[in-house]
């Protein structure tokens, strides 16, 4: 495993390539050898950055969860990441483009945690007892490392995006609040339209059969760090279409039919 001095040194590029919307290179191709282990100790001294500048943790975020991404990826799990309070955008809000490199938008259920839910051995039955509601969001994902190195033309890989934080940026929730039983969650099916145009469609048991089982496998992989999903914590339990690219002046329409819509225009 890297030395904490290369990790601390990472996390600050992932920082500055944020703030400054200039990607940084790629960890896998710096280093080597470069970990799964590697890859999330970076997350985490990156997001202890964030919150010694007065952030705060308001939740998690699964990604890969379906077959078709982590075959793109050539992995067999999901990944996680966390969802900061800045991140959180409200439906019908403009979005700033100057506070991303390339955004992206991905369709997906979010969970808002009513108990407290700590692995390991959570199971579905555990999540929908510990969940209060759930509703319709949309990821903004983000790249802040190079899709190919400038030096070596060596692509990125999940590693380096599990170091970013998992991709994650930012997020918009919108659309109907429902308690986790009041309908069969598989069957939750989302259309994207961007600027009046269908780019994306999914159902939600593209997501390990039932997007609750993200939020159990979540609680169980995070139970070795002692961290818990926390009441009031809001998880994002990873998407069931592939990513549509934002660019300034697109209007996006989410619609989750029963469950409601998401808008946002980005400018």
């Amino acid at each position: 495993m890297l030395d904490n001095a290369t990790i601390d040194a990472l996390a600050r590029a992932y920082h500055a390539a944020e703030k400054e919307r200039v990607r940084t290179r790629a960890p896998s191709v710096l280093h080597p050898g470069f970990t799964t282990e590697d890859a999330y100790a970076v997350q985490r001294a990156w997001i202890k950055i964030k919150l010694a500048e007065g952030n705060v943790i308001k939740g998690h975020k699964i990604g890969l969860t379906s077959r078709a991404m982590q075959r793109a990826s050539a992995i067999n799990e999901p990944d996680y990441g966390c969802l900061m309070a800045d991140m959180f955008y409200n439906t019908g809000e403009e979005i700033p483009m100057s506070r991303f490199i390339q955004p992206r938008l991905e369709c997906e259920l979010g969970f808002v945690m009513g108990s407290r839910l700590r692995g390991p051995n959570c199971t579905i039955f555990d999540v929908l007892n510990a969940v209060d509601y759930v509703v319709p969001a949309a990821e903004i994902v983000d790249g802040r490392t190079h899709r190919v190195d400038p030096v070596t033309n060596q692509p990125r890989c999940v590693l380096d995006s599990i170091a970013d934080n998992a991709g994650n940026a930012a997020l918009i929730v919108g659309g109907r609040p429902i308690r986790p039983m009041e309908m069969d969650l598989r069957w939750v099916g989302v259309l994207c339209h961007r600027n009046n145009v269908i780019e994306e469609s999914g159902v939600a048991a593209a997501v390990l059969n039932h997007p609750a089982n993200g939020v159990a496998w979540l609680a169980n992989k995070l139970a070795p760090f002692d961290i818990a999903l926390e009441p009031g914590q809001f998880v994002l339990g990873g998407s069931f279409t592939a990513t549509v690219e934002a660019h300034a002046g697109d209007t996006f329409l989410v619609d989750y039919g029963p469950l409601g819509t998401i808008t946002a225009r980005f400018v």
